[in-house]
């Protein structure tokens, strides 16, 4: 995902990110080019993390049908319990930069651990920071990766398919 470009679409609901993602799937775009990220509410362990790179998770407390019908189409899961986010659901290549960034111990002034995975991927501060509100405030993040042709196609779709903010990040 580094040294690509990204579009970053926030949705104000599950339901909007996915039609997001299977427009995107309809126009051809790569799924492997392709993450989400979104707070759930699993409730029934203390879960602090976890992620696997190709099986399907099996809950996902109130939302486990969004996210179980995500993991067929994305490549990649993870859980994780974030400090000043809370449970947070991740699927798609995002998870790769996610987990690099807390193994690596990457601390960003300000910036969760999400916040740095983020930032470590090529998004600015500025909007990071966006990004983690976002998600605080119970939305979705959709992120597609690629070359500037894929990205401004996805980008695109995006702006169309109810994201209630939108923006492409050059690398």
């Amino acid at each position: 995902m580094k040294n690509s470009d990204l579009a970053v679409g926030v949705f104000d609901t599950h339901t909007n990110a996915e039609g997001a993602v299977k427009e995107l799937e309809k126009a051809g775009f790569d799924m492997k080019k392709l993450s989400i990220v979104g707070k759930d509410y699993h409730s029934e362990e203390h879960v602090v993390g976890y992620y696997n790179a190709g099986d399907r998770m099996k809950a996902w407390g109130k939302l486990g049908a969004f996210w179980g019908g995500l993991w067929g189409m994305l490549f990649g899961a993870a859980f994780f319990v974030i400090p000043g986010i809370g449970p947070v659901a991740v699927a798609g290549p995002f998870v790769t930069w996610l987990v690099g960034a807390l193994e690596g111990a990457v601390v960003i002034g300000g910036l969760s651990a999400l916040g740095a995975g983020l930032f470590s991927i090529g998004i600015p501060k500025d909007s990071v920071l966006r990004y983690e509100s976002a998600l605080k405030a119970d939305k979705f993040l959709l992120v597609a990766h690629g070359t500037a042709d894929e990205v401004a196609k996805a980008a695109d779709i995006i702006k169309t398919s109810g994201a209630a903010e939108s923006a492409v990040h050059p690398a």
